[in-house]
């Protein structure tokens, strides 16, 4: 794909999907749009975007693919383990000495998927703040993807093979392959639909998890989220990113490290 024609492809799912990929990595979705044309078995942009403007299903498709949704619950586990036995433990704790909308955490869940990050985030709190009324918020831009974690799944048996013999228990409906979350077991957790460059964010979070998301940015829109991360923060509230993830200077943004994948706000800028 050249780069006329990519400056084309970008103006039609603007266009059709407000979707705007200047904010992504040029080289790396032009390979992943040139794989789905491919597939599409459309021969040319120009049929394909006549396609779906005529299909909604094939149009949400398209969307789905193009918001990039990979996960799974405790994915990436020596991290959650991190976030499980230090992290949490050190919010809760400060639950006292700041000024709190509620009673308990507040916890973003950005760039969200299918729900099975903000459900771990709800299983760590119950077992560890059970009588706390928290409040876990996730969102995405993918409207499919937002469906199913509202309806707790189903989610196919590999998403939920790091969660224990015991937590499958209690909190999913297994049958075969399939795993349902019980959503009823916690009320806590609020899907919405949001667009991480362009919306405006809720603030005074304690803790806000974004991982493996912005890695598929250009450098202007990172930095453009991070400083609307560190906004969206309370003092001393900690960033959680993935695990190959890293901001370069830090300090420059407000925020000091505060072990692998995490950040603090140390300051107000």
């Amino acid at each position: 794909m050249d780069d006329a024609q990519y400056l084309e492809v970008k103006n039609q799912v603007n266009k059709v999907l407000s979707i705007n990929l200047d904010y992504y990595k040029e080289e790396q979705m032009k390979r992943r749009l040139g794989s789905w044309l491919t597939r599409s078995g459309y021969g040319d942009w120009d049929k394909y975007f006549e396609f779906i403007r005529t299909s909604e299903m094939d149009l949400l498709k398209f969307r789905n693919f193009l918001t990039i949704n990979v996960t799974e619950f405790f994915r990436d586990k020596e991290r959650w383990g991190q976030l499980e036995e230090k992290i949490l433990p050190k919010l809760i704790n400060d639950l006292p000495n700041k000024n709190s909308l509620g009673d308990g955490l507040r916890i973003w869940s950005a760039g969200c998927s299918t729900g099975a990050e903000p459900y771990t985030l709800g299983i760590l709190l119950n077992e560890l703040a059970p009588s706390k009324k928290h409040y876990i918020l996730g969102t995405d831009l993918d409207k499919g993807a937002l469906a199913k974690a509202r309806d707790g799944g189903p989610y196919h048996i590999d998403e939920i093979k790091n969660v224990s013999e015991e937590r499958r228990k209690k909190y999913f409906e297994i049958e075969k392959d399939k795993a349902i979350f019980k959503t009823s077991l916690l009320k806590s957790i609020y899907f919405k639909e949001q667009n991480l460059i362009t919306d405006i964010f809720e603030n005074n979070f304690d803790l806000i998890v974004c991982r493996n998301v912005v890695i598929y940015f250009k450098n202007e829109a990172k930095n453009q989220i991070y400083k609307k991360f560190f906004d969206a923060l309370r003092a001393s509230g900690i960033l959680f990113i993935g695990g190959t993830e890293i901001i370069p200077r830090p300090n420059e943004f407000g925020f000091n490290s505060f072990g692998v994948s995490c950040y603090i706000k140390e300051k107000n800028l």
